[in-house]
């Protein structure tokens, strides 16, 4: 790859040793600075060359780079911040959660199977998932676990939504696994479900039994009960399958 500051040209093997034609197209741009990225091992966080530095490493105009800029910060895998400088993004999957919710909200023809299929994943991977966060459930996430569970049953109690804390809760017991691909994966898809959800029409499913379903997985976890929390798991997402079911039904 070029040195940044050198010409492309006079670089010897790398990413930028090349001049991209025009025939080859934006993706190539995007896939050329994907790849800087890799080979100088950049971590999120680190900052991306200049503008100028990055057209001379890979071999593109100012042009090309920026509207590549553009496309790799809608993925998050660069973050842009205006009077800074360009920087290695998170990489979340929020490409993931826009197009998995515009299929789900699509779907009415398919009897909602996209919502259906993003429920079974969720309950899936918690179940799958059981025994390996009893293992690393420390006592202060049990406990924080408990209280999260326990501010959605005081919120049900009053007839309130706990959409903020049942997403908190889903991620905080995945945490034990210290994987942050399954936490992003959980923070995707469930935010899918709630943005597909409101076309099953009106749920009506019991707030104070889903609050207390949430409890029932951490007394399973607490127990040290891998068998008892894979129940508990099942009977939390239940209700939403069974809407679904019914709807497909009719």
């Amino acid at each position: 790859m070029a040195k940044l500051g050198e010409p492309a040209s006079s670089a010897g093997a790398g990413v930028g040793t090349t001049p991209i034609s025009r025939a080859r197209g934006q993706a190539e741009v995007v896939d050329r600075i994907k790849e800087h990225i890799l080979e100088q091992r950049l971590a999120p966080g680190d900052p991306l060359p200049t503008e100028s530095e990055l057209c001379a490493a890979i071999g593109a105009s100012r042009s090309s780079v920026r509207e590549a800029v553009k496309t790799l910060r809608a993925l998050d895998i660069v973050d842009v911040r205006h009077g800074h400088g360009t920087y290695v993004g998170r990489m979340s999957l929020n490409a993931l959660v826009e197009s998995l919710a515009f299929r789900g909200l699509l779907s009415r023809s398919d009897e909602h199977r996209v919502l259906e299929q993003v429920i079974e994943v969720r309950r899936t991977l918690e179940q799958g998932m059981a025994a390996q966060i009893i293992e690393g459930l420390d006592g202060r996430q049990r406990e924080n676990l408990y209280d999260v569970a326990r501010e959605m049953q005081d919120l049900a109690s009053r007839g309130e939504d706990f959409l903020e804390q049942d997403r908190t809760f889903h991620v905080m017991l995945l945490e034990p696994l210290g994987n942050d691909l399954v936490l992003q994966l959980t923070e995707a898809f469930w935010d899918v479900q709630r943005i597909v959800t409101p076309t099953l029409g009106s749920v009506d499913l019991d707030l104070v039994t889903s609050a207390d379903a949430h409890v029932a997985i951490v007394d399973a976890a607490a127990a040290a009960d891998p068998a008892r929390m894979h129940d508990a798991i099942a009977e939390h997402y239940a209700p939403l399958l069974a809407r679904i079911a019914a709807l497909r039904e009719q």
